[in-house]
């Protein structure tokens, strides 16, 4: 992420969902210790080191900026829309009334030397499974992460649609 995207993430954040800086610690440091955990699957025991915070300090300021962020989800996520009938591209026709596309892909990942008989997948890769939706203009308006590579694309559906925020329309036929 860059310094941009970092600092309207924080603006947004202080703005629409009132994250309010702590008596010792600013919304920078809380979001910027949030994404690292986020984006590296990092330990509360090596951001306190990192950062010299205690470890209640940094699992409350993550838990403020996780609340903060699933509030802005109305902001961060875009409803989707149908695709129009103003297309010119000859392909456009076979995606009328279309709402979104679903797709799986695998992601390779570095896991503990037990847990990749769970994570190969049928390639033999070590890998995990990512649902992915996206709406006509290609924005991202759902992704289930962290399924095992050896999971089923069924299976991993399934569990999407028995979480919260993730349906499919009355009538609405699902290929896999």
């Amino acid at each position: 992420m860059n310094r941009c995207a970092f600092h309207a993430l924080c603006n947004m954040l202080k703005r629409v969902r009132r994250l309010e800086p702590s008596r010792n610690m600013g919304v920078e440091e809380m979001v910027a210790m949030f994404l690292h955990i986020i984006a590296h699957d990092v330990k509360i025991r090596v951001i306190k080191r990192q950062f010299v915070r205690s470890e209640e300090t940094i699992s409350r300021r993550f838990n403020d900026v996780l609340l903060a962020i699933l509030r802005c989800h109305n902001l961060l996520l875009k409803k989707p829309q149908p695709f129009g009938q103003d297309k010119i591209d000859e392909r456009w026709k076979w995606f009328k009334d279309c709402l979104r596309a679903l797709d799986g892909t695998h992601i390779k990942v570095n896991v503990l030397e037990a847990d990749k008989p769970r994570y190969r997948n049928k390639k033999g890769d070590i890998t995990t499974n990512v649902l992915g939706v996206v709406a006509p203009d290609m924005q991202f308006i759902y992704v289930l992460a962290g399924w095992e590579g050896s999971a089923a694309n069924s299976r991993v559906l399934r569990d999407a649609l028995f979480r919260n925020g993730f349906s499919v329309p009355q009538g609405i036929l699902l290929r896999l």
